[in-house]
């Protein structure tokens, strides 16, 4: 009987609700002095990150399928109408078209996506028309779509082609594309296939530079406001305009942002529809999407399993319409197997998580959605920028807007080269005991389109000196028992592996002549003290001192960044390893000292 009470006591427990005021006293006992303002953090946007959100930062985000989108272009979200797994297919022959479309049409795939060049050819449209009446398109061609009609149509028949053909002419901009006759075929192509989107806004290009999120909508305004007066000036009503309309992002890493970027991009087209006078219900943004190429790295490469499961996962969220999620080994070629994994991550977000149920899942976080209306109003400022400069090609003409991005990129090369932005299997927890990649793309390239190459370079680099006999090894002597020198040993390891330097470990040392025997023995040009604050003050100039009179040939580094460094400095160190150490600056200086056998100067 008294359990009983027990349990009713407990069912009748109601938790105390307590104010922001309250957890800001709380949070900042925790932090010992420091303020909860010290918890911010600011992005590539330029948007402040509070540590909380509450109900002071509510918005009213309206209803999903109503103005202004940002909670989707359906009522009902997917269950509505399911976003369609639009893995691209890779093929060469039509024959090889053939059976891989079979494939992925028998495994899920839910609309025919590829992109085509002027190598697709009669036999390739007779082979993806055969499955016009049951899968929507997601092609993206490299030139004018009125060719790909043509082949498509020849098996399909006119009128019954829907999704989208399409590219984004701006793109070619160097190419000096005319923009009347691609209007012109806009609105013929309008008339043989009234369902189909023919109109690609293609931000993908700018997301490989690095840019921001803000920058990426604001390209994507800029770009389709260009294109709306474009064919306004062919003829068409803008309801028939905007309805030719699909916007391609590409979907980075950073979750949260990823989800407010889409967001946003529907808050902004709603507005620069209606703007144009177009109907509420042609306002709709329809969103393709793909995983970044950006975020993709060479080394460890089936951790890009991980980065693509994540951002598949901001895409779904962010009320995608077509999605296409890379292949973990996309880098050095893709294998059945790896198109088979790629897909199944949609169909086990579908399928398993049953994302496909609930109409936007973000919707109502205080979190998101404050993200998102920062972002809208953000790019929305850019937007205008760029209208200032003349427009989206005048920017690009001007190199404006890519000086803009370059600006963010070198900023996110800064972060990942201190390694204030991990990447990982790159510059944090790399594997060394790895194969090196075959059949690796171009690294040596002016500007990175993935953000792990600079680190690739330098493991690249360390293969090639062993390659060519070099010892790359890096000694660490470590001074102390094991709890003294192991965590600066272990974060002395883990500092040089992103650039395929491997440590030799001496064992637990206590003398200068322990030391002076491991350096003779190695044969090898750097050596790492590793001790505790302590014993770096008991013994450790002194040891540092005799090292370097006995072999002042080596270069002697210290684990650590002790206030006194210019006393280090005059024992012999050479340089200090520590967190807020440049890694890859550091590390592609030991690999420049080192010196190939018979180059010697």
């Amino acid at each position: 009987m008294a359990g009983h009470m027990g349990i009713g006591k407990l069912m009748d427990y109601q938790f105390n609700n307590y104010t922001v005021d309250e957890w800001r006293e709380k949070a900042e006992q925790a932090l010992k002095g420091k303020t909860v303002e010290s918890l911010c953090s600011s992005t590539y946007e330029e948007i402040v990150l509070k540590p909380l959100y509450s109900a002071d930062d509510k918005k009213n985000p309206g209803f999903a399928g109503k103005p202004d989108y940002r909670r989707g272009i359906y009522q009902n979200g997917y269950q509505e109408k399911p976003w369609r797994i639009a893995q691209k297919i890779v093929a060469i022959s039509p024959e090889e078209l053939r059976e891989k479309l079979k494939d992925a049409a028998a495994n899920g795939q839910t609309a025919i996506a590829l992109e085509v060049g002027p190598e697709f050819t009669a036999a390739h449209g007779e082979v993806i028309g055969h499955f016009a009446k049951s899968h929507p398109f997601a092609i993206k061609t490299t030139t004018g779509i009125d060719s790909v009609l043509e082949k498509l149509e020849k098996k399909a028949g006119q009128g019954v082609l829907s999704g989208y053909i399409a590219f984004d002419p701006i793109l070619l901009y160097e190419k000096e594309v005319n923009h009347e006759d691609w209007a012109e075929s806009i609105k013929t192509a309008a008339v043989r296939e009234p369902v189909l989107r023919t109109v690609m806004v293609d931000t993908g290009v700018y997301h490989v530079r690095g840019a921001n999120a803000v920058q990426e909508l604001a390209a994507a305004a800029a770009t389709g406001v260009s294109y709306i007066e474009s064919l306004l000036d062919a003829g068409m009503d803008i309801d028939d305009i905007v309805d030719k309309f699909v916007f391609n992002f590409q979907i980075g890493s950073e979750f949260f942002m990823e989800v407010a970027k889409l967001r946003a991009a529907r808050i902004i087209w709603d507005k620069i529809a209606e703007v144009y006078g177009a109907s509420e219900v042609k306002r709709k943004m329809v969103i393709a999407a793909e995983t970044s190429k950006f975020t993709l790295t060479l080394f460890d490469s089936h951790v890009n399993l991980l980065r693509t499961g994540n951002e598949a996962f901001a895409a779904v969220l962010g009320g995608v319409q077509y999605l296409h999620v890379d292949t973990y080994d996309s880098l050095t070629g893709a294998t059945p197997f790896s198109e088979r994994i790629a897909r199944n991550i949609q169909l086990i977000l579908k399928e398993e998580a049953h994302l496909d149920k609930v109409a936007d899942p973000a919707g109502g976080s205080w979190f998101i959605e404050e993200l998102t209306e920062q972002l809208a109003e953000k790019a929305w400022e850019l937007f205008c920028k760029i209208d200032h400069h003349g427009g989206m090609v005048a920017s690009l003409q001007s190199g404006w807007i890519q000086t803009e991005i370059e600006r963010t990129l070198n900023n996110r090369l800064i972060d990942s080269k201190n390694r204030k932005r991990s990447i990982i299997g790159t510059n944090v927890y790399a594997n060394l005991a790895e194969e090196t990649p075959k059949g690796m793309p171009v690294l040596n390239i002016p500007i990175p389109t993935r953000l792990s190459v600079p680190f690739e370079e330098l493991r690249i680099k360390a293969k090639e000196l062993e390659t060519a006999g070099v010892n790359t090894e890096f000694g660490l002597i470590c001074l102390g028992d094991i709890r003294d020198h192991k965590p600066r040993a272990d974060f002395v390891e883990g500092f040089l592996s992103p650039g395929g330097i491997r440590t030799v470990r001496s064992g637990a040392m206590f003398t200068v002549e322990d030391a002076l025997t491991f350096i003779e023995e190695k044969g090898i040009p750097n050596f790492c003290i590793c001790s505790s604050n302590e014993l770096y003050e008991e013994v450790g100039l002194e040891i540092a001192s005799q090292l370097k009179k006995k072999h002042p040939d080596i270069n002697l580094y210290l684990a650590g960044q002790p206030g006194n460094s210019q006393e280090w400095e005059a024992a012999g160190i050479h340089d200090f390893i520590h967190a807020k150490s440049n890694c890859y600056q550091f590390i592609n200086s030991i690999l420049n000292g080192l010196e190939v056998p018979g180059n010697a100067q």
